[in-house]
């Protein structure tokens, strides 16, 4: 116990002293019970992980999933103040079986980018999506803050409608003020409990003229259906929408009709990671890694003269064997190789649909569903307060001065600016 003994002669000031030091006592207090409750919730963290693939071994017989000791200390700014946080280390030596690259263990308390705590904001559409009912929402919460002071059924409840009204405002603003030069769209089927159904979100993402990537059309498809996207399409035009130059998504995807439909210019991209994994669902497993990196070589080939001699190679060691998954590669080549018409900065962007995979990840990738009914409104109010938190993390494309000039209508070769497209056909 501390005692800070005044000076006589200081009066208010020895008092004020006192009390100066007995609230920097109960402030350390704090910041240490919150850098204790951190770690071991990022201990039990990686326990849950590592337990999760304790049966999967290597050739040797030695576990894929390990502990590797703990990363470099950092500061976290939390609602107790700056805490010093030192987080467990994972080896996950399992590999993707689409991308053929190593899986990355990444925790979901404390990301690698994460400098301070989440708010609640960004916990509560997360606990929501993930299918926890609202009436766990302040228990959980609790657990998660360490406090449920200041938290009440009616608090959440209250919250959760002001979402759902900043939804609705969002769907209905004009959209002729923005220019949106490329999108992605995806389909995310989410586990809230709606009946028979699940929650199938229409997600568009898109990249103004000055680089920055944008949400801005969020719907609920119901089915993930050509009319509930042409619908979705539809909207955003009425609503003064300029066609996009070009589209990036998956091609099992009813948007592509609706696209020809609304906005017959635009071109198609399809996303190189969802067609490796159609591809290599029509292969067998120890046809697999070959595949993969044959694959690699033509979405990555560094212009599209080597990506069609890499599709030339592709058919030769599959085609004879193999033809509907080396015919998932030639039916869409077009739509596939597009990318190498724009930017070569802009590749990466576009060959997949990242920007919402990402977002959605620790969300479709929840196979645990509660009981209960579950509301649509509220499915997608949390879905847009989910977005809307992790936009505020999205950087620009690369190069954004160079998306004015594709929306200007410059030509590109194999990623490069032609200052004179008339000498280049010549």
């Amino acid at each position: 116990m501390l005692t800070v003994v005044p000076d006589p002669a200081s009066g208010d000031e020895g008092r004020r002293a006192d009390a100066s030091a007995g609230t920097s006592l109960i402030d350390e207090i704090v910041r240490e019970g919150a850098r204790r409750m951190l770690a071991e919730a990022l201990r039990a963290e990686v326990d849950a992980y590592i337990a999760a693939f304790a049966d999967e071994r290597d050739e040797c017989g030695h576990r894929l999933v390990v502990r590797n000791g703990y990363h470099q200390p950092r500061e976290v700014l939390t609602s107790a103040g700056a805490v010093e946080v030192t987080a467990p280390r994972v080896n996950d030596k399992r590999v993707d079986p689409v991308t053929g690259e190593r899986e990355r263990f990444s925790s979901a308390i404390l990301p690698p980018w994460a400098r301070k705590t989440p708010k609640i904001t960004e916990v509560l559409p997360l606990l929501y999506l993930h299918g926890l009912s609202s009436g766990d929402f302040v228990p959980a919460l609790g657990q998660f803050l360490g406090s449920s002071k200041g938290l009440s059924g009616p608090v959440v409840t209250k919250l959760a409608e002001q979402w759902k009204t900043d939804q609705r405002t969002f769907a209905e603003r004009d959209l002729s003020d923005v220019d949106y030069v490329y999108l992605w769209a995806d389909g995310i089927h989410v586990n809230i409990r709606l009946g028979e159904h699940k929650l199938c979100l229409l997600v568009m993402i898109g990249v103004r003229a000055d680089g920055r990537k944008e949400l801005f059309a969020l719907a609920d498809g119901y089915r993930e259906s050509t009319e509930s996207w042409a619908d979705l399409l539809r909207d955003c035009a009425r609503r003064g929408m300029t066609a996009p130059v070009l589209a990036a998504g998956d091609g099992a995807l009813g948007f592509w009709g609706a696209l020809r439909e609304v906005f017959p210019d635009t071109r198609a991209q399809r996303c190189w990671f969802h067609k490796i994994g159609n591809v290599l669902s029509a292969l067998p497993k120890s046809a697999q890694p070959g595949a993969k990196k044959a694959l690699a070589e033509i979405w990555n080939a560094e212009d599209k003269w080597h990506a069609l001699e890499a599709v030339k190679a592709f058919d030769a060691a599959y085609g004879a064997k193999f033809p509907k998954a080396v015919a998932k590669i030639t039916d869409d080549l077009d739509e596939l190789l597009a990318f190498y018409d724009y930017p070569a900065e802009h590749w990466i962007h576009l060959r997949t649909t990242n920007p919402i995979e990402s977002t959605f990840a620790t969300v479709r990738h929840r196979t645990k569903v509660t009981k209960g009914p579950g509301s649509r409104a509220a499915g997608l109010a949390m879905a847009f307060k989910l977005i809307e938190s992790a936009q505020a993390r999205w950087r620009a494309v690369n190069a954004p001065q160079l998306v004015a000039l594709v929306r200007a209508g410059a030509t590109f070769v194999n990623g490069k600016l032609v200052e004179r497209p008339d000498e280049e056909a010549a």
